[in-house]
Protein backbone atom coordinates (compact mmCIF):
# COMPACT_ATOMS: atom_id res chain seq x y z
CA UNK A 1 0.00 0.00 0.00
CA UNK A 2 1.35 3.74 -1.00
CA UNK A 3 -0.23 6.69 -0.26
CA UNK A 4 -2.96 6.92 -2.45
CA UNK A 5 -2.56 10.69 -2.92
CA UNK A 6 0.44 12.08 -0.94
CA UNK A 7 3.74 10.87 -0.80
CA UNK A 8 5.55 9.42 2.13
CA UNK A 9 9.51 10.38 2.06
CA UNK A 10 11.84 8.76 5.11
CA UNK A 11 15.32 9.69 6.25
CA UNK A 12 17.84 6.94 7.70
CA UNK A 13 21.56 6.50 9.27
CA UNK A 14 23.18 6.29 11.98
CA UNK A 15 23.38 8.23 15.38
CA UNK A 16 24.71 11.98 14.35
CA UNK A 17 24.28 11.78 10.48
CA UNK A 18 22.24 14.87 10.36
CA UNK A 19 19.16 13.11 8.96
CA UNK A 20 16.92 15.30 11.69
CA UNK A 21 18.37 18.42 10.06
CA UNK A 22 18.25 17.08 6.51
CA UNK A 23 14.36 16.50 7.13
CA UNK A 24 13.30 19.82 8.27
CA UNK A 25 15.35 21.26 5.15
CA UNK A 26 13.47 19.25 2.83
CA UNK A 27 10.04 20.13 4.71
CA UNK A 28 10.98 24.15 4.55
CA UNK A 29 12.12 23.94 0.41
CA UNK A 30 8.70 21.68 -0.14
CA UNK A 31 6.67 24.18 1.76
CA UNK A 32 7.88 27.30 0.00
CA UNK A 33 7.00 25.34 -3.24
CA UNK A 34 3.82 25.06 -2.27
CA UNK A 35 3.35 21.67 -1.50
CA UNK A 36 1.73 20.58 2.07
CA UNK A 37 4.35 18.74 4.13
CA UNK A 38 3.82 16.68 7.60
CA UNK A 39 7.35 16.00 9.17
CA UNK A 40 7.57 13.47 12.15
CA UNK A 41 9.53 11.37 13.25
CA UNK A 42 10.40 7.49 14.81
CA UNK A 43 9.85 6.92 17.36
CA UNK A 44 7.14 9.20 17.87
CA UNK A 45 4.64 11.24 16.58
CA UNK A 46 1.26 10.75 17.81
CA UNK A 47 0.57 11.30 22.19
CA UNK A 48 0.25 7.59 22.45
CA UNK A 49 4.16 7.18 20.37
CA UNK A 50 6.00 9.94 22.26
CA UNK A 51 5.15 8.12 25.64
CA UNK A 52 6.70 5.00 24.00
CA UNK A 53 9.55 6.98 22.91
CA UNK A 54 10.52 8.26 26.48
CA UNK A 55 10.69 4.54 27.22
CA UNK A 56 12.98 3.54 24.37
CA UNK A 57 15.47 6.33 24.45
CA UNK A 58 15.77 6.77 28.36
CA UNK A 59 19.49 5.68 29.37
CA UNK A 60 17.92 3.93 33.02
CA UNK A 61 16.51 1.28 31.14
CA UNK A 62 19.49 -0.80 30.51
CA UNK A 63 18.31 -3.88 31.35
CA UNK A 64 15.93 -3.76 28.21
CA UNK A 65 15.89 -6.80 25.94
CA UNK A 66 15.87 -6.45 21.79
CA UNK A 67 12.88 -8.32 21.91
CA UNK A 68 11.25 -6.03 24.31
CA UNK A 69 13.07 -3.14 21.98
CA UNK A 70 11.60 -4.15 19.06
CA UNK A 71 8.18 -4.70 19.89
CA UNK A 72 8.04 -0.97 21.28
CA UNK A 73 9.42 0.00 18.28
CA UNK A 74 6.77 -1.29 16.43
CA UNK A 75 4.08 -0.40 18.45
CA UNK A 76 4.88 3.13 18.52
CA UNK A 77 5.08 2.79 14.59
CA UNK A 78 1.58 1.32 14.68
CA UNK A 79 0.27 4.00 16.07
CA UNK A 80 2.29 6.59 13.96
CA UNK A 81 1.50 5.18 10.82
CA UNK A 82 -2.35 3.98 11.78
CA UNK A 83 -3.26 7.80 12.89
CA UNK A 84 -0.90 9.92 11.84
CA UNK A 85 0.82 9.24 8.13
CA UNK A 86 -1.64 7.11 6.44
CA UNK A 87 -4.41 9.80 6.95
CA UNK A 88 -1.71 13.00 5.98
CA UNK A 89 -1.12 10.72 2.70
CA UNK A 90 -4.90 9.99 1.94
CA UNK A 91 -5.13 13.95 2.34
CA UNK A 92 -2.40 14.67 -0.19
CA UNK A 93 0.19 15.75 1.91
CA UNK A 94 3.86 14.92 1.65
CA UNK A 95 4.83 12.95 4.56
CA UNK A 96 8.90 13.55 5.86
CA UNK A 97 9.52 10.87 8.34
CA UNK A 98 12.71 10.93 10.84
CA UNK A 99 13.07 7.53 11.12
CA UNK A 100 10.83 4.46 9.92
CA UNK A 101 11.03 0.64 9.37
CA UNK A 102 14.64 0.48 7.87
CA UNK A 103 15.82 1.38 10.99
CA UNK A 104 14.41 -1.87 12.89
CA UNK A 105 15.76 -3.49 10.41
CA UNK A 106 19.17 -2.10 11.01
CA UNK A 107 19.28 -1.46 15.13
CA UNK A 108 17.27 -4.39 16.13
CA UNK A 109 17.66 -7.04 12.88
CA UNK A 110 21.79 -6.20 12.16
CA UNK A 111 23.09 -4.74 15.39
CA UNK A 112 20.48 -6.93 17.75
CA UNK A 113 21.07 -10.05 15.34
CA UNK A 114 17.12 -10.59 16.08
CA UNK A 115 14.98 -12.48 13.82
CA UNK A 116 15.28 -10.73 10.25
CA UNK A 117 12.07 -12.73 8.88
CA UNK A 118 9.68 -12.02 12.24
CA UNK A 119 10.91 -8.32 11.97
CA UNK A 120 9.61 -8.42 8.58
CA UNK A 121 6.43 -9.87 9.63
CA UNK A 122 5.89 -7.60 12.31
CA UNK A 123 7.07 -4.42 10.26
CA UNK A 124 3.76 -5.86 7.44
CA UNK A 125 1.48 -5.53 10.64
CA UNK A 126 2.64 -2.89 12.21
CA UNK A 127 3.17 -0.50 9.20
CA UNK A 128 -0.52 -1.69 7.63
CA UNK A 129 2.20 -2.97 4.86
CA UNK A 130 2.91 1.00 4.13
CA UNK A 131 6.08 1.44 1.98
CA UNK A 132 7.74 4.82 1.65
CA UNK A 133 7.96 6.10 -1.63
CA UNK A 134 11.85 6.89 -1.39
CA UNK A 135 13.99 6.85 1.25
CA UNK A 136 17.03 9.02 1.93
CA UNK A 137 20.15 7.23 3.52
CA UNK A 138 22.48 9.57 4.92
CA UNK A 139 25.65 7.38 5.44
CA UNK A 140 28.30 8.46 7.59
CA UNK A 141 31.10 6.30 9.44
CA UNK A 142 30.04 5.95 13.53
CA UNK A 143 33.18 7.41 14.50
CA UNK A 144 32.30 10.65 12.71
CA UNK A 145 27.99 10.36 13.71
CA UNK A 146 28.96 10.39 17.77
CA UNK A 147 31.49 12.74 17.96
CA UNK A 148 28.70 15.43 17.42
CA UNK A 149 26.59 14.08 20.09
CA UNK A 150 27.61 15.02 23.53
CA UNK A 151 27.94 11.73 25.96
CA UNK A 152 26.47 13.95 28.67
CA UNK A 153 22.87 14.42 26.43
CA UNK A 154 23.33 10.73 24.77
CA UNK A 155 20.21 8.92 25.00
CA UNK A 156 20.00 4.75 25.72
CA UNK A 157 20.57 3.89 21.74
CA UNK A 158 23.98 6.86 21.45
CA UNK A 159 25.43 4.72 24.31
CA UNK A 160 25.84 1.99 22.38
CA UNK A 161 29.23 0.71 21.47
CA UNK A 162 31.23 1.40 18.37
CA UNK A 163 31.03 -1.81 17.07
CA UNK A 164 27.01 -1.68 17.61
CA UNK A 165 26.54 1.25 15.26
CA UNK A 166 28.95 -0.17 12.88
CA UNK A 167 26.40 -3.32 12.80
CA UNK A 168 23.72 -0.69 12.13
CA UNK A 169 25.82 1.31 8.97
CA UNK A 170 26.46 -1.81 7.62
CA UNK A 171 22.52 -2.79 8.19
CA UNK A 172 21.67 0.49 6.65
CA UNK A 173 23.67 -0.54 3.56
CA UNK A 174 22.31 -3.89 3.70
CA UNK A 175 18.83 -3.21 2.69
CA UNK A 176 19.84 0.32 0.95
CA UNK A 177 21.85 -2.32 -1.77
CA UNK A 178 18.37 -4.85 -1.50
CA UNK A 179 15.86 -2.15 -2.60
CA UNK A 180 17.92 0.34 -4.79
CA UNK A 181 14.70 1.52 -6.75
CA UNK A 182 13.90 3.00 -3.55
CA UNK A 183 17.13 4.00 -1.74
CA UNK A 184 19.30 7.25 -2.43
CA UNK A 185 22.72 6.72 -0.87
CA UNK A 186 23.99 10.56 0.08
CA UNK A 187 27.11 10.62 0.94
CA UNK A 188 26.94 12.20 4.74
CA UNK A 189 30.66 13.98 4.55
CA UNK A 190 29.53 16.61 2.68
CA UNK A 191 28.06 20.06 4.05
CA UNK A 192 24.45 20.74 5.08
CA UNK A 193 24.26 22.44 1.97
CA UNK A 194 26.11 20.19 -0.41
CA UNK A 195 23.38 17.15 1.08
CA UNK A 196 20.88 19.36 0.78
CA UNK A 197 21.08 20.07 -2.91
CA UNK A 198 21.37 16.34 -3.49
CA UNK A 199 18.06 15.50 -2.19
CA UNK A 200 16.25 18.13 -3.02
CA UNK A 201 17.13 17.30 -7.16
CA UNK A 202 16.08 13.96 -6.48
CA UNK A 203 13.06 15.10 -4.86
CA UNK A 204 12.50 17.21 -7.46
CA UNK A 205 12.35 13.81 -10.08
CA UNK A 206 10.31 12.19 -7.96
CA UNK A 207 7.57 15.02 -7.50
CA UNK A 208 7.66 15.76 -11.70
CA UNK A 209 7.32 11.77 -11.83
CA UNK A 210 4.52 11.73 -9.55
CA UNK A 211 2.58 15.37 -10.74
CA UNK A 212 3.01 16.87 -7.52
Amino acid sequence: MKGEKGLFVTFEGIEGCGKSTQSKLLRDYLESNGLDVLLTREPGGPRISEKIRQLLLDPENTEMLPETELLLYMASRSQHTGEWIIPALKRGKVVISDRYYDSSIAYQGAARQLDMKQIDNITLFATYSLKPDITFLIDLSPDSGLCRIKPEVADRIEKESIEFHKRVRKGFLDVAKREPDRFCIVDGCGTIEEIHIEIVKKMDILLKKNEM
